[in-house]
Order: C-alpha cells, then sequence, then structure tokens
C-alpha cells in the first residue's frame, strides 16, 4: 500500500464518520425539544459541514476550497447569532433575573 492510496483510504473514511456523525445531529434536532439545543444541534452540523470541506480540500488537492469553507464558516456564524436572536426570548431591562427562595431579584 502507498501513501497516496493510504491517505485516500484515510480522508474517504474521516467523510463518512463525519456523513454519520451530520446524521445524528439531524436527528437530535428534529426529535430534542427546546430552541436552543436545536440552535447547538444545527451549529454542529455547520461544523461538520466545514470539516467536510476542508477534508475534501486536502484529498482533491484544490486549495480554493479551503475559501469555500472559510466563507462558510462566516455565513454559519451569521446565521445562528440571528437565529439566536430571533429565536431565543429577549431579557428584559438587559438583566437576566434571578430566582431566589422569596422572589425574583435583578
Amino acid at each position: 500500500m502507498s501513501i497516496t492510496s493510504a491517505y485516500t483510504l484515510l480522508y474517504s473514511a474521516a467523510l463518512v464518520y463525519l456523513g454519520v456523525l451530520m446524521a445524528v445531529m439531524l436527528v437530535r434536532a428534529v426529535q430534542v425539544p427546546g430552541v436552543t439545543n436545536r440552535l447547538i444541534s444545527t451549529n454542529m452540523i455547520g461544523t461538520l459541514v466545514n470539516m467536510a470541506i476542508l477534508i475534501l480540500s486536502a484529498k482533491l488537492n484544490e486549495s480554493w476550497l479551503i475559501d469555500v469553507a472559510l466563507i462558510y464558516t462566516m455565513i454559519s456564524m451569521v446565521s445562528v447569532l440571528i437565529l439566536s436572536r430571533v429565536a431565543l426570548p429577549a431579557e428584559k431591562n438587559g438583566a437576566p433575573e434571578k430566582e431566589t427562595g422569596r422572589g425574583k431579584i435583578r
């Protein structure tokens, strides 16, 4: 077995593993209740897709895919920020309320 075929096998195995992890995160995003858990699962899927793009870049020896991965990372980060701003409830007066034994305090 040559080094080239060993790397090809390693990259292929890593891509299959990432595909399985993406499927698990997709199932988790659908089944788990709560907006926060779904946002985290969606962010994790974006991270796994980014890793798959970078592994494809190394496997295909195409350096332009690294630029695609960087752009995808920025778009993923902005989308998660926007989704978290829209989906999560806003705090009143900028300070979260703390629960105590007697009532809520600020």
